[in-house]
């Protein structure tokens, strides 16, 4: 229920640019909003391809993927995508995977998917230098501070590791266990490819349902940019690890929209579909699906 009121509280505050975000909704354009359903069906399969690129066993596909898109409603629960690592960490180790090879795969996915989505941000970036402004999805004066947070984090994550020994002990096991994994993966082209192509295609199918619901809704900005925004957005509100990225997600991508040209009011409509199609239409039936995977003991 926490994201629940989360959402009603943000809501309350900003009812006046809601109300006319929700008013231009009822111009949306079907076709477009049925692509976009589909393209976020298609995210699932992503994940379950890279899922699977992590490991060099063979995962039960259809399991797999109702463990992806059960995962998505865990997410909700829990801060920095904590709940769907949990729900995969869980349906590996139920599929004979020990759990320091299991943690070593979850680990390689969520280095992967990052460095996919830094990636095609850097891409698009070169080829449409004047998409945005980077500097627009922070207030004025917000950057030094963000990196001496990010710095001093850094630098506590390099020292705590060398400075306690069982720390340090179990993260040097940890490391050899990951690096181990990673080299058996590369060395099998199957599985890299899946890797590292879903990587790259959960990002760039999130984008394509911005993009959608932007042509939906007659968001005034060429689509290239649109996905700019979205990758730029989805990149700055991984510092702030909110359940599901609710609140941090809808801000950034509105001013990521409005830096990209678009009007606030239909901006603010495009991440309120964008947001109820990826998030809580499928919802229910992935809290559905996830119990039934715990019932069933495939988690």
């Amino acid at each position: 229920m926490l994201p629940l009121a989360l959402v009603a509280v943000l809501a309350v505050r900003q009812r006046t640019v809601l109300a006319e975000g929700f008013g231009h909704l009822a111009t949306a354009r079907w076709p477009w909003l049925l692509a976009a359903a589909a393209a976020t069906c298609l995210t699932w399969v992503a994940a379950a391809v890279t899922r699977q690129g992590a490991v060099v066993e063979r995962l039960p596909r259809c399991r797999l993927l109702a463990t992806q898109f059960a995962a998505g409603t865990a997410n909700h629960m829990l801060p920095g995508g904590l709940g769907a690592s949990a729900v995969n960490l869980r349906f590996m180790t139920v599929c004979g995977l020990p759990l320091a090879r299991s943690s070593a795969a979850l680990a390689l996915y969520l280095l992967a998917e990052s460095v996919g989505r830094a990636a095609l941000l850097a891409v698009l970036l070169i080829a449409f230098p004047g998409a945005l402004r980077l500097e627009s999805l922070l207030p004025d004066g917000a950057i030094g501070p963000l990196l001496l947070t990010v710095g001093a984090a850094a630098v506590v994550a390099a020292v705590v590791p060398a400075c306690v020994r069982r720390v340090r002990a179990a993260v040097g096991s940890f490391l050899r266990t990951a690096l181990g994994e990673a080299r058996t993966i590369h060395s099998r082209p199957s599985r890299a490819l899946a890797l590292w192509g879903g990587s790259l295609a959960f990002p760039a199918l999130q984008a394509a349902v911005l993009v959608a619901v932007g042509r939906a809704l007659g968001l005034p900005v060429p689509l290239w940019h649109m996905a700019v925004a979205y990758l730029a957005a989805t990149v700055a509100v991984a510092l702030i690890p909110t359940p599901g990225g609710i609140g941090s997600v809808e801000t950034a991508l509105i001013v990521a929209l409005v830096a990209a040209g678009g009007p606030a009011a239909v901006a603010t409509a495009v991440v309120l579909a964008f947001r109820i199609i990826t998030v809580w239409l499928p919802l229910l039936p992935g809290a559905l699906t996830l119990g039934a995977l715990v019932r069933l003991k495939v988690i």
